[in-house]
């Protein structure tokens, strides 16, 4: 079953919940952040997009305290998949669980657009329904999306091949054009554009559907 966060100030939850459920067929449901432990069947946690408590502090700087957070660490630290998603990226930075942080966008303005971004690798659970080289179209709609690291930080994580997809038109600044990366290990994943918003040909195409695909893929798969 695949948990969907909710925290404060969430606003794609219940999209995410309906691409994963109702468009690629796998069991979803939501997940209150006061939760301490997460349902017994999760086999994959999401984190949504929105502005969790408000975007006070630093976009995701309140949620990383929430309850949940404790179990969403836990299971990850047992290896299980974790894929958050703009403001879930965030959280996820700030939690400790990715590597950098997000800032401002570099013009300082609230981006809404469809994103083109190449695909670095293909060879992780959430990337193994695109390949190599590909170009996917997936919206974005962020004021704080340009990810950040120093240039140590920048090598360690290129070194180890930890950035999935890049912007091929950088619209917030993001060092090294990074959209997504994982950690080390490869099952925590954050991208600042929406998949959830790409399933359905009439709704932005269905790119997106090629990443949340693929981690419904590696669940269903190994029969969790």
């Amino acid at each position: 079953m695949f948990a969907v966060i909710q925290f404060p100030g969430s606003n794609d939850d219940r999209d995410m919940r309906f691409a994963v459920k109702s468009v690629l067929g796998a069991p979803a449901e939501l997940v209150w952040h006061k939760s301490a432990e997460l349902p017994t069947d999760t086999a994959a946690v999401l984190l949504p997009g929105g502005f969790s408590y408000g975007d006070y502090l630093r976009c995701g700087a309140m949620a990383r305290f929430s309850p949940v957070m404790a179990a969403v660490k836990r299971f990850a630290d047992a290896g299980g998949p974790v894929f958050g998603t703009c403001n879930g990226f965030q959280i996820l930075c700030e939690a400790g669980l990715l590597p950098g942080a997000l800032l401002r966008n570099r013009d300082l303005h609230f981006v809404c657009e469809v994103s083109p971004l190449r695909v670095e690798r293909d060879d992780t659970i959430f990337t193994s329904r695109t390949r190599a080289g590909e170009t996917l179209h997936i919206p974005i709609k962020h004021g704080e999306g340009a990810w950040f690291a120093t240039p140590e930080l920048l090598a360690r994580v290129e070194e180890r091949g930890q950035v999935v997809l890049r912007y091929l038109e950088n619209p917030n600044g993001a060092v090294a054009d990074v959209a997504g990366i994982t950690n080390e290990r490869g099952n925590v994943f954050g991208l600042m554009p929406h998949p959830e918003h790409a399933v359905e040909p009439a709704f932005g195409g269905t790119d997106g559907a090629k990443i949340l695909g693929s981690l419904v893929d590696h669940v269903l798969g190994s029969g969790a």
